[in-house]
């Protein structure tokens, strides 16, 4: 017999037309429970069947478990799964590692060992019951439980223990239904993006003279002319350090974002971008008073220490940021070399190669500007430059847009998640 629930809290949002209070049911009431069947990484081959280790709930995670592409030739005494199971991972490094929940969409896939299987009663919505467990109060509850120091455990006797609040089913179902929209939604742009990346890294390598060759795979229409290498020491290039020594900012001249400027690290250079997330800011008074390090539009600021090689160029909206010792900056002559082409070409793999193969140093790297000076330059007329440079720009435009995209959608996810579950 089951036992009596208990009515649980109404959530914050929910569909209209649904009004009646959400349950609260112990798991172990309202599911069956189960274990996978060993398998290890070992056991992965290119062929077989389609399988589900615990480590994909780590790697990978997803609330529905629709495609798998890891296969092993299948053990007598295998667990496969007859779609709609729940699974959670019996062990991880953390306890909150521990505490999700997939729903496994389709029959005849393997489940891995180490997986705690849950087979919900069929008044229940398998992507519902994932997320519950993922959020809210359920997913506090599960990561209490978890036990262990280097490497927790979690067990189906402590999973039937959850209190889960349950909607009537219909509203299960939309729910699942709105947070699976929103899953394809960012997969959609993800793909784009890392689509658009692939196209970006295939074109780097097409749009440069590879060594020895004077003239690219694919050019623009009208350019013929022969491109010619250049170290970078011979062009009209002008290279200096970020700030060091006696004149670094002290903890009195930093200030807060509202009123300082900001004062660039390694850590703010992103795929050829400057990101401010996480960036110190100075006061104004200082920046003034620094030699050194001062930003305006079209430089490009590459790591010399730390991160050596990553790069970041400054817009429009960077010109007057700092930079800290971490990095250094190549100032070109527009007449001569654009700097949207040279950062892209430092960028591809040629250019990478270039730099980081004259890196200094043992115990600690460095890109010194003199090593940087020996970096050769493949260059052509300043307009065929000029036409590469905006390309590829605008391709870092379109990837930054999906990216952007992503990002507000899963904050969106986020904040949905808190707000739908009780």
């Amino acid at each position: 017999m089951q036992k009596p629930s208990k009515l649980a809290q109404i959530p914050q949002i929910r569909f209209a037309g649904f009004t009646k209070p959400w349950e609260i049911r112990k798991l172990g009431d309202c599911a069956k429970f189960s274990k996978g069947s060993g398998y290890s990484k070992n056991d992965l081959c290119n062929i077989g069947t389609p399988i589900i280790l615990y480590g994909r709930l780590y790697t990978k995670y997803e609330t529905i478990i629709k495609k798998v592409n890891t296969f092993v030739r299948p053990k007598d005494s295998s667990v496969y799964s007859k779609g709609g199971e729940i699974i959670i991972p019996a062990s991880g490094e953390t306890a909150n590692d521990i505490a999700r929940a997939s729903a496994v969409e389709n029959s005849g896939i393997l489940l891995g060992g180490d997986l705690n299987i849950i087979s919900p009663d069929k008044a229940i919505n398998s992507a519902f019951l994932a997320l519950s467990i993922s959020n809210g109060k359920p997913q506090k509850e599960l990561a209490k439980k978890a036990q262990g120091k280097s490497v927790v455990h979690i067990s189906n006797s402590e999973i039937k223990e959850l209190n889960i609040p349950f909607p009537q089913k219909a509203e299960q179902q939309k729910i699942g239904k709105l947070f699976a929209n929103l899953d394809k939604l960012i997969t959609l742009h993800q793909r784009k993006c890392d689509t658009l990346k692939k196209v970006k890294k295939s074109m780097l390598q097409k749009m440069f003279p590879k060594n020895g060759a004077s003239v690219p795979e694919i050019r623009f229409a009208g350019f013929t002319n022969p491109w010619e290498r250049r170290k970078l020491g011979i062009t009209k290039t002008f290279f200096t350090d970020g700030n060091y020594g006696e004149s670094y900012p002290k903890a009195s001249d930093m200030a807060d974002s509202s009123k300082g400027i900001p004062f660039l690290t390694g850590g703010n250079l992103k795929e050829g971008k400057l990101d401010i997330s996480g960036a110190s800011y100075i006061t104004k008074e200082k920046h003034e008073k620094l030699i050194s390090g001062h930003l305006v539009e079209d430089d490009i600021v590459i790591a010399v220490r730390g991160s050596l090689g990553s790069l970041g160029y400054v817009n429009k909206g960077n010109s007057g940021w700092n930079i800290n010792s971490q990095l250094a900056i190549l100032r070109t002559d527009k007449k001569e070399l654009y700097g949207k082409f040279l950062l892209q070409f430092l960028i591809s793999d040629m250019g990478q190669n270039e730099l980081l193969k004259r890196q200094t140093g043992s115990a600690l790297k460095q890109l010194p500007i003199g090593v940087i000076k020996d970096v050769e330059v493949p260059i052509t007329l300043v307009e065929e430059q000029t036409k590469i440079g905006e390309l590829f720009a605008n391709l870092d435009n379109l990837i930054t847009l999906h990216q952007r995209k992503v990002e507000k959608l899963k904050d969106i996810k986020a904040a949905m998640l808190s707000k739908a579950f009780i």
